[in-house]
């Protein structure tokens, strides 16, 4: 019998303690250590896990590594694929995290039927669930494949048997909250068991060349639950984020070691499972109105995807004796900011006016190409002024209220166009480096109060 001891983990870094501090002495965030039970056998994770004796790690040259990266697996999900740097990686290992209820089991239930297209199976395994409700749920989405291997299991000792045994070329857990070893007694969902059981199994999928998704809960804050540590485990990290009644799903990558991060995919619930959206820029001007002042179009880059967004605010008298600034899709101290330019360098007095801004359809705007189409909606709805109808502005907006250079003018510009778009308000720096014509009206500005007399259309 193993000896247990007790130590204390903290839940953001992973830093271990004999005893509980207020402190953690890693990355010094208050009230962050539990307390979790380890084993000290002195057998190896792999020998008591019950997985294969690989053969001992040797040094090898760079230039003898086969390039695996380059041999990615499509899972007939291109939106899927494009988050995903291509498509999975094999022997790579994946974190997939979003509320309760937004589609992370219904996603990678469609995405196991594409992989398993591919010859090879796949075992989904999942502790929240038996395998007579998934199978209820893959009726429904109409997933029939045969490749596709259930399995309800918490024990991490008997996923990594079972799939040794099978040798799937994905391997599916739903979710690693629910999954525990029996070398640690700490209850499922702790530090230590979420630590060592990720751990174990991105261990055995590098090695035996299995493809492991991990699903992962999240807290109240939105973040993975769990130790940061689970977030450094893993090769790539997605979020699925999408507002409540909103049929619409935003796929994000925040960590890819195979391809871009902030990469998105869209998708849209429906009854027979999520659908591709193909044309997102589309879909989030659908339902604009020209007719509205505080509004605006901002071409954004999210990856290496362009995508039309509309910029709202409001702008209205307050009675408060500190005005309300709210914000929903983009940063709150850059609105802030943004607010303290124009009373400073455009003589717009905002210190006694709520300012609300949101960004339609659920996404969230952070590259500061986002400043100018944030003074002019909040301007525009200040004075009470439509933007005339197909004008698209972006732009960074500095403390002197200069409008700086912003990358990748060229897809802001073409994604414009291809939407119909006639006028673009953009920086002077960037028009001058432009190497292509445009079918658009170009109208470069240097300063945040030339901008706002070229969005009013003088």
């Amino acid at each position: 019998m193993p000896k247990v001891k007790v130590e204390f983990a903290c839940t953001a870094c992973g830093t271990s303690s004999p005893k509980w501090v207020g402190k953690c002495p890693g990355c010094g965030e208050w009230n962050t250590l539990v307390e979790e039970l380890t084993s000290s056998s002195s057998s190896s994770p792999r020998q008591r896990a019950g997985m294969p004796d690989f053969p001992a790690a040797r040094p090898v040259r760079l230039t003898e590594v086969a390039e695996t990266a380059s041999s990615r697996t499509s899972c007939g999900i291109a939106e899927f694929d494009r988050v995903m740097g291509g498509g999975v990686v094999p022997a790579s290992a994946t974190l997939l995290g979003g509320d309760p209820g937004i589609g992370k089991s219904t996603i990678l239930l469609q995405a196991a039927r594409g992989l398993a297209r591919q010859g090879k199976p796949v075992l989904y395994v999942s502790g929240e669930e038996s395998e007579a409700q998934v199978k209820l749920r893959a009726s429904r989405l109409g997933v029939t494949n045969g490749g596709i291997y259930l399995m309800s299991e918490t024990s991490v000792e008997r996923i990594l048997s079972a799939t040794g045994e099978l040798s799937p070329g994905t391997l599916i857990v739903d979710s690693i909250q629910t999954v525990c070893s029996s070398d640690l007694p700490g209850a499922p969902g702790s530090v230590g068991q979420v630590r060592e059981c990720a751990a174990r199994l991105t261990f055995f999928g590098k090695k035996a060349g299995v493809s492991v998704f991990l699903v992962g809960h999240v807290t109240k804050e939105g973040a993975i639950a769990g130790p940061r540590v689970l977030e450094h485990i893993v090769d790539t990290v997605l979020y699925f984020e999408g507002e409540k009644g909103h049929p619409y799903r935003i796929l994000k990558a925040v960590k890819n070691r195979f391809g871009s991060t902030n990469e998105i995919g869209v998708f849209e619930m429906r009854a027979e499972g999520l659908t591709e959206v193909a044309d997102p820029s589309g879909m989030f001007l659908s339902e604009r109105s020209d007719e509205t002042s505080g509004t605006l179009v901002f071409p954004a880059i999210e990856g290496t995807r362009p995508l039309l967004v509309e910029v709202q605010a409001l702008v209205s008298q307050s009675f408060l004796a500190m005005p309300r600034r709210t914000t929903l899709g983009v940063d709150y101290n850059r609105v802030i900011l943004m607010c303290a330019i124009l009373e400073k360098k455009a003589a717009i007095s905002l210190y006694n006016q709520d300012v609300f801004v949101n960004v339609a359809g659920g996404i969230r705007v952070d590259e500061p190409a986002a400043d100018l189409a944030l003074c002019c909606a909040v301007a525009g709805s200040f004075k009470d002024r439509v933007v005339p109808p197909g004008t698209a502005v972006f732009g960074e907006v500095g403390l002197g209220g200069e409008v700086r250079a912003v990358p990748m003018a060229e897809m802001r510009l073409n994604e414009a166009a291809k939407m119909g778009f006639s006028r673009v308000i953009l920086p002077a720096s960037s028009a001058e480096r432009l190497g292509a014509k445009f079918p658009l009206e170009l109208l470069p500005v240097r300063h945040v109060k030339e901008a706002l007399s070229r969005v009013a259309g003088k």
